[in-house]
């Protein structure tokens, strides 16, 4: 399996082009609990270019009945991505890869993901910028580009640094 450098411009140039609208290849899951982990992987494919198409445990999208939970699960798509990376599950399977990192390690095309202090974690926005040194952020479901991290209400954060992917 041969890794694949992650292109963050493009993932961020298809967040601005689609953060105030709906591309008509996904299913909008703004009515089913929300559509942000949803624009978030879009965001992610669209820089990567890659899924893993493993039935259940994998990260993909072929039509709303036909889906990975980790295409449109906040939960999911962390335990997917991180996964991917060290070796558990699907580790070192095809598709996009991460880590956990603080949030000054965070580049543009990297994913926050907002919780309680329960450790429910409930959105996942993409960076796509930032001013001075804090993370601007796109999303969906409540849609925004540029806006400010900080001018969300949280209890718990976690980024997701994008290291690559393989095909």
């Amino acid at each position: 399996m041969r890794t694949i450098e992650y292109n963050r411009e493009a993932a961020v140039a298809y967040a601005r082009k689609w953060a105030f609208a709906r591309n008509p290849a996904y299913y909008n899951f703004d009515r089913l609990g929300g559509d942000c982990t949803n624009f978030a992987s879009q965001c992610l494919f669209a820089g990567i270019g890659v899924m893993n198409t493993t039935p259940d445990l994998g990260w993909f999208y072929r039509s709303l009945s036909d889906r990975a939970a980790a295409w449109t699960g906040v939960e999911y798509f962390y335990n997917f991505l991180i996964e991917n990376a060290i070796g558990d599950g699907v580790g070192n399977g095809a598709g996009p890869f991460a880590r956990e990192v603080s949030i000054e390690e965070l580049e543009i095309g990297d994913f926050v993901q907002l919780g309680r202090e329960t450790g429910d974690f409930y959105h996942t926005p993409v960076v796509v910028g930032f001013f001075r040194g804090l993370p601007l952020v796109a999303a969906h479901t409540y849609d925004a580009f540029n806006r400010p991290l900080y001018s969300y209400a949280y209890e718990k954060i976690r980024c997701l640094h994008i290291l690559g992917g393989r095909e």
